[in-house]
């Protein structure tokens, strides 16, 4: 039992030769984690939801406003035509990214605003065939 701090005595002295009397008593010797870094995130300022972005980070989740994950997924449909290996793929791949532009353009959700528009399937198709050219394969 931790006795009570004396009168008189400054808080934080009291506190300095509660924990020097641990350390001195080995108290602190074999803690589980002691002499390995720190978890990471340890070193930011306190978060009340630290539980929940430990979690999400866990479990491979991500919240982002619906524009901005909308970005994210058109540059990620980009990239992914850009090295489809069939030019209906990337026609396809392309349709289908634009419809969700589209719809975010004419019916924008709260957050910020998209700032892209659909892709240009035919650029898109002839830098593909520009690339698979540039390779030496065929479509």
């Amino acid at each position: 039992m931790t006795e009570r701090k004396p009168p008189g005595v400054p808080f934080e002295s009291w506190v300095d030769q509660q924990i020097r009397d641990a350390e001195r008593r080995g108290e602190f010797a074999r803690l589980a984690g002691a002499g390995k870094p720190l978890p990471p995130g340890t070193d930011t300022t306190y978060d009340e939801l630290w539980w929940v972005r430990q979690k999400m980070a866990r479990e491979g989740l991500a919240v982002l406003p619906p524009t901005l994950a909308l970005r994210k997924e058109a540059e990620n449909t980009l990239a992914a035509a850009l090295e489809a290996p069939s030019e209906r793929i990337v026609r396809k791949l392309l349709t289908d990214v634009n419809a969700k532009i589209r719809d975010m353009m004419f019916k924008p959700p709260p957050g910020p605003p998209l700032g892209m528009k659909p892709y240009d399937v035919e650029d898109v198709v002839r830098q593909w065939r520009e690339r698979r050219a540039a390779g030496g394969s065929d479509a």
